[in-house]
């Protein structure tokens, strides 16, 4: 039956080139459509005073994630399509077929302040595939220990549902989660709920600010709310001051292997402050924009006035890839120098180092 579908489709392609049937479907229902993936807007919550939750219906095409996984969602804001990858909050499989995606609104963040705020119910939005490796085993972890701050609490939620979904009682869980206050909390209500009602689950919060005393991280607080840290496998996900002081703990331990990390943005190395100025050349396009060396050439191309194509902004999908054509560029996560002309460059995490010309 698939095959007989599909053929039909490419013989209507034949009387609609150069479109496909699909471009016209999209004006009848953009979740029929086969050339993009395309997800409705059915629901909005306000889950603290500057976190939302869409609920997100996917069109055709869509395969379900795995708790833990990513997607990257396009945001057309002012004639521009922006892109930005978001953790999938909702566990796999839901009776209704959507998924949600939780966006906490960043002072100053051009896609997350518009998906937070102005992003309504009926709109539609370009829709990627799940993605991305911070995910559970197949089989069961005995005993798991989450460690989470702010938003970095989405992927692992998408886990604890999963957990209830499918097995109705969770296993023994520690989980430690930071927030500067109580009402920061994302899904709050939710996590004390299952900490009532999961005889296995245990929830230490930790309140970063007015809270009296230190409390960040610190290796006194990991053996007090998890003494047997050591024979837990660890997910953890957050800011990245907090996972460079878990990462440097567990080394120390040399339990490294037993860390899970998911970071939101890409570990940089430091940047050389001398002679790295210069003027970037967008060869297609025919626009120059100065740069400062330490900026990644897909914000300086943005700020420009371009819109080159890219997904996750942080060095993993490779959607931003392009060709040197001159010049220098220098990859901000390892320092390391890109300067043979055709060489590829991930302009999300790649600054210009002097003059550079790239084919974008």
């Amino acid at each position: 039956m698939a095959s007989i579908s599909a053929g039909f489709g490419n013989l209507l392609d034949m009387f609609t080139y150069p479109l496909r049937h699909s471009h016209y479907l999209e004006l009848v229902n953009p979740l029929w459509t086969q050339h993009v993936l395309k997800a409705r807007v059915v629901g909005v919550w306000d889950d603290t005073a500057d976190t939302r939750t869409l609920t997100l219906r996917p069109g055709r095409g869509w395969r379900s994630h795995r708790p833990g996984q990513f997607v990257r969602l396009g945001v057309p804001i002012d004639g521009m399509r922006h892109t930005r990858t978001y953790s999938i909050s909702s566990a796999p499989a839901r009776t209704d077929g959507c998924i949600t995606v939780t966006i906490k609104a960043i002072k100053g963040g051009r896609v997350s302040q518009h998906l937070a705020r102005r992003v309504k119910v009926g709109d539609y939005l370009p829709l990627g595939e799940p993605q991305g490796e911070f995910v559970l085993p197949d089989s069961m972890p005995v005993h798991p220990l989450f460690i989470t701050a702010g938003s970095g609490i989405t992927p692992v939620m998408s886990m604890l549902r999963g957990y209830v979904m499918e097995y109705e009682v969770l296993p023994d869980i520690a989980h430690m989660h930071y927030a500067p206050h109580a009402l920061d909390v994302i899904f709050g209500a939710e996590l004390r709920k299952l900490e009532a009602g999961q005889p296995h689950y245990r929830l230490h919060p930790f309140y970063t600010r007015g809270g009296g005393g230190d409390a960040h991280f610190s290796a006194k607080q990991l053996e007090l709310a998890c003494p047997d840290w050591r024979e837990r496998e660890v997910w953890a996900c957050g800011p990245a001051s907090l996972l460079d002081a878990l990462e440097a703990h567990w080394a120390r331990a040399g339990l490294s292997r037993q860390l899970h990390v998911e970071r939101f943005r890409a570990k940089l190395a430091a940047t050389p402050a001398a002679g790295a100025k210069g003027r970037v050349l967008f060869a297609v396009s025919q626009v120059a924009a100065a740069s400062d060396g330490s900026t990644n050439l897909l914000r300086v191309a943005e700020d420009a006035g371009l819109n080159p194509a890219h997904g996750c902004r942080m060095g993993i999908c490779h959607g931003c890839d392009t060709k040197l054509v001159s010049g220098c560029v220098r990859d901000l996560r390892t320092g390391a120098l890109i300067n043979e002309p055709g060489d590829t460059v991930q302009v999300c995490v790649c600054a210009a180092v002097g003059d550079a010309e790239l084919a974008l």
